[in-house]
C-alpha cells in the first residue's frame, strides 16, 4: 500500500543551521524537499571525489578478476598525498604513452634512413653542398634523369623512389613531393623510447603498490559522498537574517518519531496534511507475498504518484499469468524452476527475486501442463501418456490428441485471452468506483459507464475476431450508448466541482470520450498479443526441434543435441524479451490507464547517514 505523508516545515537559528542539519540526518526519516544541487561548499568536494574516482578506476583496472587485494588503512592528509601522487602518476603515464606512439611513428617513418644523423647534413651544408630530399614515382624519376640542370642520387626504389637532389630545382611538374627529415637520429629516437618505457614501466609498478589502498579510497568516496549530501541539505535552509526553515515529507505513522526528535532539537515546527497542490514522494510498503514484484518494479523504474493506487498485488497476479503464456512452455517452467532452485542453494536464503521466478515458473509449468507444451514437442505428450492427463483439450496445443479441431483450439486460446482482457480492464473501472463512491466523488457513475462498455465490448471483440455469430449487435450498440452517455454527463465530476460545471467539461469532451471508446474496444483486442507471442514461441520451438531430429542419431548425434539446446535457448531469451514488451504493456498501459494512473510518482528517500536507509 502506498503509505500516508505529512508535510513538516521545521524552523530554526541560523546559528544552529548545521547542527539541524545534524539531527535531521540522525533521524533519518524527512525527506527534503526542493534539495539544492549544489552549494559553494559541496562543489569543492564534489571536485575532489571527482578525481578520487578517477583514480579508483585506474587502480581498479589493475585488479584481476579473481585477485585478491588485501586492504591497507590509510586517512587523513596521508591518503590526500597518496591520491594526488597517483593522480600526478596516471596523468604522467597517459602523457608518456601518447609520446610514445609519436616518437615510434616517428622513428618507422625515418627508418629507411638507417643509421641518419641530423648533424651530417649540417656539416656538408656548411661546406655549400646542400641535399633536399623528394618521393617520386618511378617513370617521373626517368623524365627527372633526362634535365641536364638537375643532378640527384636514388637512395631507394619500390612503387615510390626516394632521392637527394644534389643540385638544381626540383617543380611540380616532375610529379615530385618533398620530403622531410628528422631532426634526430634514430638512435636519439631509440634511447628517449627506451627511457620513455622504463618510466612508464616504473608508474605500472607504483600504481600495482597503490593497489592495497583501495578501500580506503572507497571509504573516502562514501564518507565524501554524505558530507556532499550534508552540505546540500544546509544549503536548502531558506534564510530570513536570524532564522532559517526547511520543508519535507514523512510517513504519517512516524508521526511521534519526528515530534519526540523535534521538541528534544528544540525545533519549531508544523505538521499538515499535504494539500492538493503538493506533490509528496511515494513510499509503497509490500506486506506478504507482494513483496516478490518489488524488483520488477524497481528494475523497471515505475513508481505510482502519491495519490495513485497501490497496483502491486494485481500486478503480480496478472504478471504471473501474463508471463506463463508468452513463454507458454512447461519444459521451460522446469528450467526456470531448476535456476530458481540452484539460485537458492548458492545463496542459501531465498531472495525476493528468487522467490518470484519460483513462482513465475510454477504458473509457467501449469499453463504448459494445460495446454501440453513441453519443449514445443509433441513427441513428449505421446510418449508420456499421464501427461496428457493434465491437458484442457480446447486449449490444447496438439489438439488432434484429443480429437478437437486446431480450429476450435485456437478460438478457445483468442477466447481465453479476451476473458483476461475484459476482467482486467473491468476491474480497473471496479477498483474506481469503489475509491471514488465512499469520497462522494460523482465520477465514479462515468466508471460505471466504462464497465458497461467494456462488457459488451467484449462480445464485439468475439464477433469480430473469431466469428461469434450469436451476438445481439443491437444490445452491443444500445449498452455502449448509455455507457458513453454516462462518461459525458459524469466523467468530470468530482468532489467540490458544481455539478454544471463538471457537466460542461464531459460535454466539451465529447470527441475525446468517442476515441478513448474506440481505445477502450482496441486495449481488449490488444491482449491477443498474448496468444500470438505464444504460438510464435511454440513455432519456433518446434522449428529447432525439426531441424535437430534428423541429426539425433549416429555420429551426427552431438551436433542435433547442440541445435536443440542452441534453439530453445534463443527462444527462451526471445521470450523473456517478449514479457517485458508484451507482459508488461498489458499492465502499465491498457490496465493502468483504465485505473487512471499516469506513473507519475517519485521515491520517498528520506535524508539519512549512508547505510541506514
Amino acid at each position: 500500500m502506498i503509505e500516508k505523508m505529512k508535510k513538516a516545515t521545521i524552523v530554526t537559528l541560523a546559528s544552529r543551521r548545521h547542527e539541524t542539519v545534524a539531527e535531521l540526518r540522525d533521524l533519518g526519516l524527512v525527506h527534503i524537499i526542493d534539495l539544492v544541487s549544489k552549494s559553494d561548499d559541496s562543489v569543492k568536494v564534489e571536485k575532489e571525489n571527482e578525481n578520487l574516482s578517477s583514480v579508483l578506476s585506474a587502480l581498479e583496472e589493475l585488479v584481476g578478476k579473481n585477485e585478491s587485494i588485501d586492504d591497507r588503512p590509510l586517512d587523513g592528509e596521508k591518503l590526500d598525498r597518496l591520491v594526488d601522487d597517483i593522480s600526478s602518476a596516471v596523468s604522467e603515464k597517459k602523457m608518456l604513452s601518447e609520446k610514445l606512439v609519436r616518437l615510434r611513428q616517428e622513428r618507422d617513418r625515418a627508418a629507411w634512413l638507417g643509421n641518419f644523423d641530423p648533424s651530417d647534413l649540417e656539416e656538408l651544408a656548411g661546406e655549400g653542398i646542400s641535399l633536399s630530399f623528394y618521393s617520386i614515382g618511378r617513370k617521373d624519376k626517368d623524365k627527372l634523369a633526362k634535365d641536364d640542370g638537375i643532378r640527384f642520387v636514388t637512395l631507394s626504389e619500390d612503387k615510390t623512389c626516394l632521392i637527394a637532389v644534389l643540385s638544381g630545382t626540383v617543380d611540380r611538374s616532375y610529379g615530385a613531393s618533398p620530403v622531410d627529415l628528422p631532426t634526430r637520429s634514430l638512435a636519439e629516437m631509440d634511447e628517449e623510447i627506451l627511457v620513455s618505457v622504463k618510466r612508464i614501466e616504473e608508474i605500472g609498478k607504483i600504481l600495482l603498490d597503490s593497489r592495497v589502498y583501495i578501500a580506503s579510497i572507497k571509504r573516502r568516496i562514501a564518507t565524501n559522498e554524505e558530507d556532499i549530501l550534508f552540505l546540500r541539505a544546509e544549503g536548502t535552509f531558506a534564510d530570513d537574517d536570524s532564522i532559517v526553515h526547511i520543508q519535507g515529507y514523512f510517513p504519517a505513522k512516524d508521526e511521534s518519531r519526528f515530534v519526540s526528535c523535534a521538541e528534544k532539537s528544540c525545533w519549531a515546527y508544523l505538521i499538515e496534511d499535504p494539500s492538493d497542490e503538493d506533490t509528496p514522494p511515494t513510499l509503497v510498503t509490500y506486506k506478504g507475498i507482494v513483496r516478490i514484484v518489488k524488483p520488477v518494479f524497481d528494475i523497471l523504474g515505475t513508481v505510482p504518484g502519491y495519490r495513485e493506487y497501490d497496483i502491486s498485488t494485481w500486478f503480480l497476479a496478472f504478471f504471473s499469468l501474463f508471463f506463463a503464456m508468452i513463454i507458454g512452455d512447461a519444459g521451460y517452467g522446469l528450467v526456470f524452476l531448476v535456476i530458481a532452485i540452484l539460485m537458492h542453494v548458492k545463496s542459501r536464503k531465498a531472495s525476493d527475486l528468487n522467490i518470484l521466478l519460483y513462482v513465475l515458473s510454477g504458473f509457467t509449468i501449469v499453463w504448459g501442463s494445460i495446454t501440453g507444451t513441453w519443449f514445443g514437442s509433441k513427441e513428449v505428450l505421446v510418449a508420456l501418456p499421464f501427461l496428457q492427463k493434465l491437458v484442457i483439450p480446447s486449449l490444447a496445443n496438439y489438439p488432434e490428441l484429443f480429437g478437437v479441431s486446431s480450429e476450435t483450439a485456437q478460438n478457445s486460446l483468442m477466447q481465453f485471452c479476451f476473458i483476461l482482457g475484459t476482467i482486467q480492464l473491468s476491474l480497473a473501472c471496479v477498483l474506481n468506483i469503489v475509491h471514488k463512491a465512499p469520497n462522494k466523488d460523482l465520477s465514479w457513475v462515468g466508471d460505471l459507464g466504462w464497465l458497461m462498455e467494456i462488457l459488451v465490448l467484449y462480445l464485439l471483440v468475439l464477433y469480430l475476431a473469431i466469428g461469434k455469430t450469436d451476438v445481439n449487435l443491437s444490445l452491443v450498440a444500445a449498452v455502449v450508448g448509455i455507457g458513453f452517455v454516462l462518461v459525458c454527463v459524469f466523467g468530470s465530476q468530482a468532489p467540490g466541482v458544481p455539478f454544471s460545471k463538471g457537466l460542461k467539461s464531459g460535454l466539451g469532451g465529447f470527441f475525446t470520450t468517442f476515441l478513448n471508446t474506440v481505445s477502450c474496444f482496441s486495449n481488449i483486442m490488444s491482449y491477443i498479443r498474448l496468444f500470438a507471442v505464444g504460438m510464435a514461441s511454440l513455432a519456433i520451438a518446434q522449428s529447432f526441434n525439426g531441424m535437430a531430429e534428423g541429426m539425433l542419431s549416429g555420429w551426427t548425434l552431438p551436433a542435433g543435441v547442440l541445435v536443440i539446446i542452441i534453439g530453445h535457448t534463443l527462444n527462451l531469451v526471445m521470450g523473456l524479451l517478449s514479457v517485458v514488451v508484451h507482459g508488461v504493456r498489458l499492465n502499465l498501459l491498457e490496465f493502468s490507464g483504465q485505473l487512471g494512473m499516469e506513473w507519475s510518482g517519485y521515491n520517498y528517500e528520506p535524508f539519512c547517514a549512508k547505510g541506514t536507509r
